[in-house]
């Protein structure tokens, strides 16, 4: 404790004292025990099928892995970072929770801040990439001739990188890990904010790189794709049914894209909200029972992708038989410009992309 209060006392001189600083047991819980004990089973199951789905995902990818595309490389790397999170880091949580405070202490702290932080941050990246992908893709068909296996693998580079770099830049002395107020988990210092203008530099640049500027870049790709396929409905409709019913195909699959970024997204808003309340609202104004929600909600973030991939999985299932039918009317079609699928190779391409 006299360690963390050396490397916050600027924090102190500054007036503010946080509350991992007080008085009180900064990694005894705040709830009750019967709400710890709730919390312990949720996200035990949480952690349960996230592992397994994630770990089923990476399982059959690597039974193929020097035949994966570049999109499939993109879709190995999201259960990557899933998985990490939840072997990594989630049973810090659990048995916290049901130990009824943190059981280990500052350095487990900055351990599982640091990584659900590097995780959460190499997702939302992940899928920053796969939405610029999916734009390129549709809005601009020339894209998918040069895309290549080793684009991929040096979009994860940059991505892994980049990630690094934000969740270790607070052990650089410009921001921290510390408890959460409920005292059984850890997160980003958001309360340097309050402290001094050091401290909001380090918060607003956070969360510009880290959910902000990702947040748009997906918002504008599949606004533009929606733009796309407003578009592409019209010049299809005096096509024959085969054509069209691709054409239906195609928006479906870019829908269950939509879906997987806005589940993520759905997970970790309310979190984010709580987080800049915390840092630039009143001190200490958020209730200590509230704040427990919006973080039980992030971590149920990567349990939502290996189920959307299995919708994906029985969509496809379900247009493959009508694909192959349509095959020899999409060749006979010599103006069909648009990007929907041409054979049911490219379908599966697409589905795969998704």
């Amino acid at each position: 404790m006299s360690g963390m209060a050396s490397d916050h006392n600027t924090s102190s001189l500054e007036g503010y004292i946080p509350h991992y600083l007080q008085k009180e047991d900064p990694f005894a819980s705040k709830l009750s025990r019967e709400a710890d004990i709730i919390a312990g089973f949720y996200l035990t199951v949480i952690g349960v099928l996230s592992t397994l789905g994630n770990g089923y995902v990476i399982f059959m990818s690597s039974k193929r892995k020097k035949k994966l595309r570049p999109a499939e490389i993109m879709t190995v790397n999201l259960a990557v970072c899933d998985l990490g999170i939840s072997v990594v880091g989630k049973p810090f949580s659990i048995i916290s929770f049901f130990s009824h405070r943190w059981m280990f202490g500052w350095i487990g702290c900055r351990w599982y801040g640091w990584a659900g932080f590097f995780f959460g941050c190499g997702s939302l990246i992940t899928m920053t990439a796969v939405s610029l992908d999916r734009y390129l893709k549709i809005c601009h068909l020339s894209y998918g001739t040069w895309l290549k296996r080793h684009h991929a693998f040096i979009c994860l580079a940059i991505i892994w990188a980049y990630a690094t770099f934000w969740a270790t830049v607070p052990f650089a002395g410009v921001g921290s890990y510390a408890p959460e107020p409920f005292g059984t988990s850890c997160t980003l210092d958001w309360w340097l904010a309050q402290a001094s203008v050091a401290g909001q530099a380090f918060v607003l640049s956070i969360l510009f790189f880290c959910l902000l500027f990702p947040t748009a870049v997906i918002v504008f790709s599949y606004v533009k794709i929606i733009l796309k396929v407003k578009s592409s409905t019209k010049e299809v409709s005096h096509y024959d049914t085969r054509i069209q019913n691709s054409h239906i195909l195609e928006m479906k699959l870019t829908k269950v894209a939509m879906l997987i970024c806005a589940g993520f997204l759905i997970a970790w808003i309310p979190y984010a909200v709580v987080s800049v309340w915390s840092a630039f609202g009143q001190p200490d104004s958020v209730p200590i029972q509230f704040s427990v929600v919006p973080t039980l909600l992030a971590k149920s973030a990567a349990m939502y992708n290996p189920i959307i991939y299995q919708v994906i999985d029985c969509k496809f299932a379900c247009c493959w038989s009508r694909g192959l039918k349509t095959k020899s009317s999409l060749k006979k079609s010599r103006t069909y410009t648009i990007s929907a699928p041409r054979n049911s190779t490219a379908m599966s391409e697409t589905q795969l992309e998704a």
